[in-house]
């Protein structure tokens, strides 16, 4: 990943149109599709200040994002009221609140002791935040040190990638099975047509958009 672009385009400059000011509805409509037990620890990469850890927090998981930005963690628990307590480690600086931790460091620096108890995962703008090349390190170096058995929650976008320069980027179907497929069970929850939602998307030139979500299933 490129430390300068997410520090200064993203959130020093506040541009940061992927952050929501609600819950994603998709998440709330699909968690109950992985079917997990209280207390289960959910990992969310490249988590934002997102309002999706508060919600997973709320069902009573065990939440673990990770984040590059100094600004978006301290945002995060600012915003929240929250008052972590910090360490560090060689993965980055820890704060955790509760049943929240956030790490603020590379999600390429995380090891398998750390996602060892993770349950889950849950992600809605890591995927596509990254370029092909970064996708599939993504997919076979991180996601290769989930345990057998971790569930998932994967939404992605789709649309025609010569229309618009991401991130977001459009990470088609084909791909999706492909980056997934060796190691998951993928299974398809949703396909839904957003672009009218999207006058951002729109403005650009973007003459189709829709959102997947997938469940997906660590095989041992």
């Amino acid at each position: 990943m490129d430390p300068d672009f997410w520090h200064q385009r993203c959130w020093r400059e506040g541009r940061t149109g992927f952050h929501q000011d609600r819950p994603t509805p998709l998440l709330l409509e699909h968690w109950p599709a992985l079917a997990l037990s209280p207390g289960s620890r959910v990992f969310v990469p490249l988590a934002g200040k997102s309002l999706d850890i508060v919600w997973l927090a709320a069902q009573g998981h065990r939440v673990l994002g990770v984040e590059l930005s100094p600004l978006a963690v301290a945002q995060f628990f600012d915003e929240h009221g929250l008052a972590p307590q910090v360490h560090h480690s060689h993965r980055g600086r820890h704060y955790r609140a509760g049943n929240i931790e956030l790490i603020c460091g590379d999600v390429f620096g995380l090891d398998a002791d750390v996602l060892a108890d993770c349950a889950a995962v849950y992600d809605r703008a890591a995927l596509i935040a990254l370029p092909p090349p970064l996708r599939r390190r993504y997919v076979r170096e991180l996601h290769a040190l989930l345990p057998a058995g971790c569930r998932a929650l994967l939404i992605t976008l789709e649309y025609p990638p010569h229309e618009k320069r991401g991130p977001p980027f459009a990470v088609p179907e084909a791909e999706m099975r492909e980056l997934y497929g060796r190691d998951w069970q993928v299974e398809t929850l949703e396909r839904r047509d957003i672009l009218a939602q999207q006058p951002g998307f729109v403005a650009e030139g973007v003459s189709a958009l829709e959102t997947v979500v997938y469940r997906l299933s660590r095989q041992a």
